[in-house]
């Protein structure tokens, strides 16, 4: 049973706090729908993904029902998915098996997040604590941000730096192990994030649309050494919704602009030595996705991949078998991985340019892909791709994501 995407919508990133969960669902649902040629009708079940309205505005539960039923999608079934920054991928990965399990011939997959709320600061900063196991914190946080040591420090790397999601020390870590083991330089990273502000330049729909150069990435703001302001993700609004069908499904919507879904992974993570990189949680995802596919790291020819950080593309990439463990940093500097290199990542902007509404980044990713793959992204067109992989993870857990999605495409 194959599984084709056939419509998608996307919000403009950013922060809208005028607008409400409800609003951002509707204007992604409203615009998927339009693109496939679908009505409401035609859907048979939906995945809702949201991860900060429980604790922001006490809704829980039910989310989706709140958000779908309010624009008129009446007994479907829909199921709330939470699990973590790829809980949209998630949405997409059941979407998936219950098509191929022949339960029903289309369905959508919406992800939609608030994650600004100006009156409530501390608590938009408190959230993110509950991304990694509460119960275990102090053992948690000294796991994580003690992988990084053994790397001689500069001086700034101790500055107190102010309020910031505590994930992005952790992935400062994570970049200090990596630097550490291979040799990975702060530049490297940079280059990463320089090219994803690049691309970001270039979509509409990027919270950030501002080309940087790499020495303008160095200098910006120190977060946590080496990461500075424009090498991590900011807090976004935003929502996306994705039509998903079966080929019976097809035959109303048509062929000539959908993708075909050919493997979609979900893992969570393992027990691994620390600096055993080989049964890292991306890896394991990724080769578990072209394994369904039928096709390997070769054959992808764009990518999309959870740059929460700019450290974060470069292991990831790594994770992806789109270069050698440990040539991430080599392969972003050298411009391999910018529109026009030999794989380009990120061509959305990446987390870092385009936004990061937790609950809706896995759709948002797939949104481009489907933009890549029919040949519709416009100046950030990926010429001849015929293959495209996503990799969205979550959450930590002991010394990595604790869950991971990957997602490869292929033109129908």
């Amino acid at each position: 049973m194959k599984v084709f995407v056939v419509g998608i919508g996307s919000t403009a990133l950013g922060r809208a706090p005028d607008k409400s969960v409800k609003d951002l669902t509707r204007e992604a649902v409203d615009l998927a729908l339009a693109d496939a040629g679908a009505s409401m009708a035609d859907i048979g079940a939906a995945w809702f993904s949201n991860t900060r309205q429980g604790i922001m505005e006490n809704q829980n539960t039910i989310r989706g029902q709140c958000a779908l039923r309010a624009m008129g999608f009446e007994a479907i079934p829909i199921v709330n998915v939470e699990n973590a920054c790829c809980s949209s991928s998630t949405g997409l990965n059941q979407a998936f098996a219950q098509i191929k399990a022949g339960l029903c011939d289309t369905a959508l997959v919406v992800g939609a997040e608030k994650m600004f709320y100006p009156e409530l600061k501390d608590l938009m900063f408190k959230a993110f604590m509950g991304g990694w196991d509460v119960h275990d914190m102090e053992r948690s946080k000294a796991t994580l941000l003690g992988l990084g040591e053994g790397l001689p420090l500069p001086p700034e790397a101790s500055a107190d730096t102010g309020q910031h999601s505590v994930f992005m020390d952790i992935y400062a870590s994570l970049a200090r192990q990596h630097m550490r083991l291979y040799g990975t330089t702060a530049r490297q990273l940079a280059a990463a994030a320089s090219k994803s502000h690049f691309h970001g330049s270039l979509n509409p729909l990027a919270q950030y649309q501002h080309d940087m150069s790499v020495d303008q990435v160095l200098n910006d703001k120190l977060v946590a050494w080496p990461l500075t302001r424009s090498m991590c993700a900011p807090i976004s609004d935003g929502a996306a919704a994705l039509v998903v069908c079966s080929e019976d499904g097809l035959k109303r919507f048509g062929r000539g602009r959908a993708v075909e879904v050919l493997g979609s992974a979900l893992v969570s993570g393992s027990n691994r030595a620390h600096d055993d990189l080989s049964r890292h949680i991306g890896r394991v995802a990724a080769n578990r996705a072209y394994e369904q596919a039928g096709i390997g790291p070769k054959d992808i020819g764009v990518a999309e991949v959870h740059d929460a950080s700019a450290f974060a593309e470069i292991v990831q990439s790594e994770n992806l078998g789109l270069c050698a463990p440990g040539e991430g940093g080599v392969m972003a500097e050298r411009g391999d991985t910018r529109l026009g290199g030999r794989v380009p990542v990120n061509t959305s902007g990446g987390l870092v340019s385009k936004g990061h509404p937790i609950g809706a980044t896995g759709a948002i990713q797939i949104h481009e892909l489907v933009m890549q793959l029919r040949g519709e992204a416009g100046p950030r067109q990926v010429e001849g791709a015929r293959f495209a992989a996503a990799e969205n993870g979550g959450g930590f857990f002991g010394i990595e994501e604790a869950a991971t999605v990957v997602t490869i495409l292929g033109r129908a």
